[in-house]
């Protein structure tokens, strides 16, 4: 029923002017629709991105969005580094760490927070 359907990432913020700056500034995503002070789609890939203003935003302790970025993933951390953005380190079972990515063979994720403390995940697929 759902498997042939287009899936979205919904992310909740506090702050709208302050998830946009991240979103669109340091992150570099591109704005489909904006609804006012309440919501903003975004273009990544071929998906899309919904961040709106909640009062529950930033209660999810787990990741909430995963950027699927293949090999780039070195360079896309590095350069998020370079913009300030803080690196999430997590003792994980079987996984070494490299700097901010961690390692579990050939795959590699790193993780970070938005503004709001929602965990976003990259990962080398």
């Amino acid at each position: 029923m759902l498997g042939n359907k287009e899936a979205v990432a919904t992310l909740a913020v506090k702050d709208l002017a302050a998830a946009r700056k991240f979103y669109e500034g340091t992150l570099g995503l591109k704005v489909l629709d904006a609804q006012g002070s309440e919501a903003v789609t975004y273009q990544s890939g071929g998906s899309k991105v919904i961040v709106y203003r909640s009062q529950f935003a930033g209660s999810n302790r787990a990741t909430a969005a995963n950027w699927l970025v293949g090999a780039d993933i070195e360079k896309i951390v590095q350069v998020l580094a370079e913009r300030g953005v803080p690196f999430e380190h997590y003792d994980m079972p079987g996984m070494a760490r490299e700097g901010h990515l961690h390692v579990y063979g050939d795959f590699k994720t790193a993780w970070f927070k938005d503004p709001d403390g929602n965990i976003i995940s990259l990962m080398n697929m």
